[in-house]
């Protein structure tokens, strides 16, 4: 075995015994879908939601210059690989853009309020989108999407969740583990966009410190080092030379 393949079974050993302890260990369950309310700050999040839709708006002046979410992020391609998911990219496992930050001061003031936040990002779909079912890689962390362009078409536009669908509503909260399979569609003639946030599951411990090891190494894998500098690439184009990222 090389040294890649060595170092690469003896991670997803860890993150197979990790998932084993959050299963366990978790504080609020495993349901495929949360209750709002089981997130106290879900509530302070959706009271806020029309600053959070003031600087889409901005934002989507110029929708035609977004990337795809493949483009950026290269293990989307397996389930998406056309223009009809678009990305605006705040922050991700330990990286944020600070150009994207200071266009949307009050969204990146809002998400403070989610305790263990680790991706923040609109979610962009075109009218025709649909993923397939697929899970997410890790199920350390939760997915919060707060709906914020909505065409009010709900036998077009949802979100299955093992064996519940969903609806996005306007100013609306819907928490979600992305590690049951899922798949999610835009069926209607226009835009949908939500904003797309990961956050540490709560876990008791042990599972809560192994959690928080597995999560603060994902900045050092391939996949978000090559997101970054995709990313970075992009941002040169959109906002010009002067670009920051930390």
């Amino acid at each position: 075995m090389t040294r890649d393949g060595f170092v690469a079974r003896s991670v997803q050993r860890l993150v197979d015994g990790a998932e084993k302890l959050n299963l366990k260990h978790s504080a609020v369950g495993n349901p495929p879908v949360f209750e709002t309310d089981d997130f106290p700050w879900a509530r302070e999040v959706e009271a806020e939601w029309k600053a959070i839709r003031a600087e889409l708006d901005n934002v989507l002046v110029r929708k035609g210059e977004l990337p795809a979410f493949h483009e950026i992020s290269s293990e989307v391609r397996s389930i998406s690989s056309d223009q009809n998911w678009k990305t605006f990219f705040l922050c991700g496992y330990g990286i944020k853009s600070e150009e994207a930050i200071r266009q949307c001061p009050e969204t990146w003031r809002i998400l403070q309020k989610i305790p263990g936040l680790k991706s923040a990002m609109f979610s962009i779909f075109e009218p025709g989108k649909h993923l397939p079912p697929h899970r997410g890689p890790y199920n350390g962390v939760l997915r919060f999407h707060l709906g914020l362009l909505v065409p009010d078409e709900p036998d077009k536009i949802g979100i299955r969740v093992s064996d519940r669908t969903c609806h996005w509503e306007e100013g609306k909260a819907l928490i979600f583990d992305d590690a049951y399979e899922h798949e999610a569609w835009n069926h209607s003639d226009k835009v949908r966009v939500v904003l797309f946030v990961d956050f540490e599951k709560p876990l008791k411990q042990p599972a809560k410190t192994t959690n928080k090891a597995v999560l603060n190494m994902a900045v050092f894998t391939p996949f978000i080092r090559e997101g970054y500098k995709a990313h970075k690439a992009w941002e040169k184009l959109f906002y010009g030379e002067g670009t920051k990222h930390r």
